[in-house]
């Protein structure tokens, strides 16, 4: 079955595109119906902390084509390094982190735990960033784009991505809105 998702003036097919995933318990299940905007290995200091982990693999996706199919789960605020937060999805039941969204697009995108997907190995990173605060002992292939810190994204997404990013701007815009709003 073909379904053609359409934001604005950009039409993305998801036929024979599907991905799931889920937390442990199986109480969270979800699907993503597009491939990911990106995906971003981080090596931040705060993403080891909030992982547990030496980095965190995240496949950054609109909110929009990820539909649940279980559960809801909680939604945790916690500290990150902009002084604004994130909010980390996680099972109410086995506690394992399944997406977050940070504060730059707030709910309008979704930063999926790859490791929480039934195929993860589909996802390898796009880019390693923050790189320089990597733990010693990991070693980045030469061929793999990596980067001291953050990047410019119209350096490295690809043109589709850049224009799916176009067409939830203005959502983005008017949740970044709010929260001046709030202050």
């Amino acid at each position: 079955m073909s379904v053609i998702k359409t934001r604005s003036s950009i039409m993305i097919t998801t036929s024979n595109f599907s991905n799931e995933g889920g937390c442990n318990c199986k109480y969270i299940r979800y699907r993503m119906e597009a491939k990911p905007l990106f995906v971003h290995c981080c090596h931040c200091r705060w993403c080891q902390r909030e992982s547990g982990a030496s980095f965190a693999l995240n496949a950054m996706i609109e909110s929009d084509f990820v539909v649940n199919l279980g559960g809801e789960p909680d939604l945790i605020n916690t500290p990150s390094n902009s002084g604004l937060g994130q909010l980390i999805a996680r099972c109410p039941k086995c506690k394992i982190a399944v997406w977050s969204h940070y504060s730059g697009a707030g709910p309008i995108v979704k930063f999926v735990r790859v490791g929480t997907l039934d195929n993860p190995d589909a996802y390898p990173p796009d880019i390693h960033i923050f790189t320089q605060s990597k733990q010693p002992w990991v070693k980045i292939p030469n061929d793999v784009t990596a980067v001291s810190e953050y990047y410019d994204r119209d350096a490295f997404w690809p043109s589709e991505s850049l224009k799916r990013r176009e067409a939830i701007l203005p959502a983005i815009t008017a949740y970044q809105a709010t929260l001046k709003s709030k202050n």
